[in-house]
């Protein structure tokens, strides 16, 4: 996968519900579940996908409330590799 710089303004263009992170080019949303065992299981699917695309978020976890941060480190910002994970996440949520 591209790991080319494309920016937070051009990903989001692409994704429902995703933000610009303040003072950093990099990807944020907040997701709710109804309870800790589901945000767990959200976890663990978006884990294993990071895991196989060899990208992996930044994220917290409180209760039912899942917040992720995506950014490419080696690239300093938001590329494809964001987009794709950013859309594999809204999948998972569903």
């Amino acid at each position: 996968m591209d790991r080319t710089k494309i920016g937070a303004a051009a990903a989001i263009a692409q994704l429902t519900g995703w933000r610009a992170a303040p003072g950093r080019d990099a990807l944020v949303k907040s997701f709710n579940f109804k309870d800790f065992k589901t945000a767990f299981a959200f976890m663990t699917r978006v884990a294993l996908k990071a895991e196989q695309m060899d990208h992996h978020p930044e994220w917290l976890n409180v209760y039912n409330k899942v917040d992720v941060l995506l950014a490419t480190h080696d690239a300093a910002g938001v590329t494809a590799l964001d987009v794709e994970l950013a859309q594999y996440c809204d999948e998972a949520a569903r």
